[in-house]
């Protein structure tokens, strides 16, 4: 099984069929989705809504049948302060569920960790109810900011289908370590997102550095190769790697995460040897 998939984030706003067409010519059958794209658009590209535009949806069916290509995390369900999972997301959830997603993604903005566990557990009901499983995913940055303390999530919300996603990034940042992540029930752990960074931060912004500029796996100071070890051998691996300088450069989609996937094949071969 090739395991590697394309994380939406690295494409900086690429169309949705393009999006597929791309995933598929570099050998990639797993790609995330948003319904909408983030802000950030170096090349330019039309805006999109695959919540409200449902011909665009059925377009993007087609190209992933006819490609070969499925979507297996669907992003975008945040936990806001005042704001109820219920009233935000079930529009959202119907589309991710027309174009087969088979997972989403959550995190949480809300400071009250008490709510946000709960507001999990409705999300987490929410998308079972329309045949997908949930992750979380924790980073320095958030509320949720370690493992630990994505651990207790998941202890609360106590589903089988509501597991973590390890993001080697935030996993190493906010001083995880292989020997932690061996530690763990395998099942647990329902995703995989891979990049690399430096050990010591070289944008002070944390959340602008995840969203908008990390590395080719291997090329910086991760221990990828522990990591991706420790971690299950039947999971996707999700390649998310914004590079905002490159893209500035006008070197395209293609050709940056060509490169992504090169090296993350490479990594994986050594994995398993």
């Amino acid at each position: 099984m090739d395991r590697v998939g394309i994380e939406f984030l690295g494409a900086f706003g690429l169309p949705p069929v393009a999006f597929v067409n791309l995933a598929a010519d570099l050998g990639c059958q797993y790609i995330s989705a948003v319904l909408q794209p983030l802000e950030y658009n170096p090349h330019g590209y039309p805006r999109y809504s695959l919540k409200d535009d449902r011909a665009l949806r059925r377009e993007m069916i087609a190209a992933m049948r006819d490609r070969g290509v499925s979507i297996t995390l669907g992003e975008g369900f945040v936990v806001m302060p005042d704001v109820n999972v219920r009233d935000a997301y079930s529009i959202d959830l119907d589309a991710m569920c027309e174009l087969g997603v088979k997972r989403i993604n959550t995190i949480t903005f809300d400071p009250d960790l008490s709510r946000s566990f709960d507001q999990f557990a409705i999300l987490a009901e929410m998308a079972a109810a329309v045949g997908m499983e949930t992750v979380t995913e924790f980073a320095p940055c958030f509320p949720v900011g370690n493992l630990p303390t994505a651990l207790a999530a998941v202890r609360h919300v106590g589903r089988q289908d509501f597991r973590l996603l390890i993001d080697t990034m935030h996993l190493g940042r906010s001083g995880g370590c292989a020997a932690d992540v061996a530690a763990l029930d395998p099942d647990i752990i329902g995703y995989i997102q891979l990049c690399d960074v430096p050990l010591v931060p070289k944008i002070p912004d944390y959340m602008e550095e995840a969203m908008l500029e990390r590395m080719v796996p291997g090329t910086g100071e991760l221990p990828l190769l522990d990591f991706l070890a420790a971690l299950p051998r039947d999971l996707v691996v999700g390649l998310e790697v914004p590079m905002r300088s490159e893209a500035e450069a006008g070197i395209g989609p293609d050709e940056r995460l060509g490169r992504c996937v090169k090296a993350t094949r490479s990594l994986l071969a050594h994995v398993k040897s």
